[in-house]
């Protein structure tokens, strides 16, 4: 990362074209980048007389789409120093910049409303417990008054915003995920190692239990109630596990904890690998889970241990059933998907066991709790369109 950004600068001068407009996107990792990704889609679609320049600030977004073919200049954002911001707008002079969900570069910001370029917060949410709502945040909130739009999630950003005085640039449209986890489903092709993993065109094709995003802790949960309950060891069920983390160290780790089964690697496996007869297969690559949950009887999407929940849209779009650890509140799918039952809360191994017997003793409630998920997701899309509709009546002379 480090390295990127010293580098920004010059990639931008060297890449750039004379004479172009940019629209600038800026994500600070994998997630961000997925919930904008439907807008630039469409800005390379529909507005072909300008170029789509791609910021991250996180490796984690940046390594994975470097090569992302939808944007003409991907790179690394310099920090947020007033001379980085100098050099960087001063280089790109793009004529919108398009910040995604928690994006808030004080100097980037300043600047680029000194010099009135439109800049627009997209799928932005907010919670009271941010500085910007504090009683000593006034100074920090100013920042959010560059922008010259919000797209908010929900009525409690609205809410907030309206407290300290921004009002008239707000709008209620929701996440952008939605339309983009829908688009996945629609275009997601088979993946053969999966199929015949999972057994999916023989009449005695098992369960299949699938973690993604997963942690250690996550891992230490889900692995030992599949062992105790012999899960595994009888083929009731299989396991697919895709680790947020695929260094050595960790996918050693996870192998430990399968001692005695047989595990195969994604990367690893060809025409002479025996998937049928596995019980757990370890997706260690990138780019692949989104359409790998088609084939889950039960889905878990990992970190919620730890930092927060990784994307349950994926996962629900299926019509799968969605399991998650507590640290989740600041989620709105998470409290959205627990409110209509397509996802379930688990604070700890107890309360995991009692979930899964449950779905196990009741088919029922699996094939009914997917259901709501799906139809959760396919009500709360289109969001993009509403986005596009604000931009076109409000901005249209910008873009």
């Amino acid at each position: 990362m480090w390295e990127g950004e010293r580098a920004a600068i010059a990639t931008l001068r060297e890449k750039m074209e004379s004479g172009a407009k940019y629209i600038w996107f800026h994500a600070a990792s994998l997630g961000e980048f997925e919930q904008g990704r439907p807008l630039m889609e469409h800005a390379r679609r529909a507005l072909p007389q300008y170029k789509i320049l791609l910021t991250f600030f996180s490796p984690s977004g940046y390594e994975v789409r470097k090569d992302y073919e939808g944007a003409d200049i991907i790179t690394y954002l310099p920090l947020d120093t007033r001379r980085n911001a100098r050099r960087f707008l001063r280089t790109v002079r793009p004529v919108a910049a398009f910040f995604i969900k928690y994006e808030f570069w004080y100097n980037y910001l300043h600047i680029l409303k000194h010099r009135r370029i439109p800049v627009f917060s997209v799928s932005s949410i907010f919670r009271p417990d941010q500085i910007f709502f504090r009683w000593y945040g006034k100074q920090y909130a100013y920042v959010l008054r560059c922008f010259t739009h919000f797209f908010v999630q929900n009525d409690e950003s609205r809410h907030l915003l309206a407290k300290i005085g921004i009002r008239d640039n707000v709008s209620v449209t929701g996440d952008t995920r939605f339309d983009r986890v829908l688009t996945v489903q629609q275009s997601a092709k088979a993946l053969p190692v999966v199929e015949h993993f999972c057994r999916t065109q023989q009449p005695d094709a098992p369960h299949v239990f699938i973690a993604g995003s997963s942690w250690q802790p996550d891992e230490d949960i889900f692995i030992r109630y599949l062992r105790e309950r012999n899960l595994l060891d009888t083929q009731q069920w299989k396991l697919i596990i895709a680790p947020h983390v695929i260094d050595n160290a960790h996918l050693n780790e996870i192998g430990q904890k399968l001692q005695g089964l047989r595990v195969v690697r994604y990367t690893q496996a060809d025409d002479e690998t025996d998937l049928n007869n596995a019980h757990v297969l370890i997706v260690d690559c990138f780019g692949l889970l989104s359409a790998i949950y088609r084939y889950a009887t039960v889905t878990y999407v990992g970190g919620g241990f730890g930092e927060g929940i990784h994307n349950l849209l994926e996962a629900a779009v299926w019509g799968k059933p969605v399991l998650f650890g507590p640290n989740n509140r600041k989620f709105q799918e998470a409290q959205d998907l627990k409110a209509n039952g397509g996802g379930i809360e688990i604070a700890d191994d107890a309360a995991f066991a009692n979930t899964m017997d449950q779905l196990l003793a009741n088919p029922q409630q699996i094939s009914d709790a997917g259901d709501k998920a799906h139809h959760y997701v396919k009500a709360n899309a289109q969001v993009t369109t509403n986005i596009l509709n604000i931009l076109h009546s409000q901005y249209g002379h910008v873009l």
